[in-house]
This record gives structure tokens, C-alpha cells and sequence, in this order.
């Protein structure tokens, strides 16, 4: 498979329904981009991204938190059970070329802060205001930061 580049997306299993939609329709667009998308594979911004990708034909790899496929949404495509926990989280920085953050709470900021670590581009959107990490208001400013960066 030809993909455009690897995409990490980051964000909270407790969302609302807007955030829901905006990560639906940012799943569709990579997805429909011929992005490979990277994110963790559970509820949330996790699933609306897996399941945009679907819609859209697109590949989405979970990286799960245990050793089972217990806590994958049914959306993911390629799942990677790891038995690390929150350790985890560095994988999703390790196999980007951008990354993305939605929402979240300290999940999320420990993957920007992984991100930030290996100086790979980052892009926010109502998520964490942090230093090098660049932030959009709109799916399109994000898709926009995704093609020049990589």
C-alpha cells in the first residue's frame, strides 16, 4: 500500500458531540487523502477518527493500551495490542510524520509532549495551548497544516 504520509491523532475519550463530528469529519478527510492514520484505537475522538476513515476507505491503526482487542472501537483496521498502558502513548509519536491533537486531557499532552520531543510537527485544535505546537480553529486549517508539513 501507497500512503501520503502517517497521521497520529490524539485526543479524549470523553467528548462532546461536536467534538465527535469535528473528528468524524477529519477521519474522512485523511482517509479520503490516502493518509495512514495512527491514533489509540478506543472511544471518543479515538473512534470518530477510526470510523471517519472507514467511511472514507482509509486504513486506521489502533494502538491499544492492553493485551486484548477489548477496548477497540469496531472501526479500526489494523490493531496493535500492546499490554503498555499509557506507555503506549510514545508509539503514537514514534510513528508519525504529523501529528494532531483533539480535545483530551493528560493522555493527550503526554503524546504532544512526545511530539515536541522528537521535533515532528504538531498541530491543536481545542486542545492544550503549549509552546511549538501550532493551533487551528477549523478540520480545514488542520488538513492545511498537514500538507505543508509534510
Amino acid at each position: 500500500m501507497d500512503f501520503k504520509a502517517r497521521i497520529s491523532v490524539f485526543g479524549g475519550r470523553q467528548v462532546t458531540n461536536k467534538t465527535y463530528e469535528n473528528a468524524l469529519e477529519l477521519g474522512r478527510l485523511l482517509g479520503k487523502d490516502g493518509y495512514l492514520v495512527y491514533n489509540g484505537g478506543g472511544s471518543g475522538v479515538m473512534e470518530a477518527v477510526s470510523k471517519g476513515v472507514d467511511q472514507s476507505g482509509g486504513t486506521c491503526v489502533g494502538i491499544l493500551k492492553g493485551s486484548s482487542l477489548d477496548e477497540m472501537n469496531p472501526y479500526v483496521h489494523i490493531p496493535l495490542a500492546t499490554n503498555l498502558g499509557i506507555t503506549r502513548n510514545a508509539l503514537l509519536a514514534y510513528n508519525c510524520d504529523v501529528a494532531v491533537a483533539i480535545s483530551g486531557q493528560y493522555g493527550t499532552l503526554s503524546e504532544i509532549s512526545y511530539v515536541l520531543q522528537l521535533k515532528k510537527p504538531i498541530v491543536g485544535f481545542k486542545s492544550w495551548d503549549i509552546g511549538n505546537m501550532y493551533n487551528v480553529k477549523t478540520i480545514k486549517g488542520i488538513m492545511q497544516y498537514i500538507e505543508r508539513n509534510i
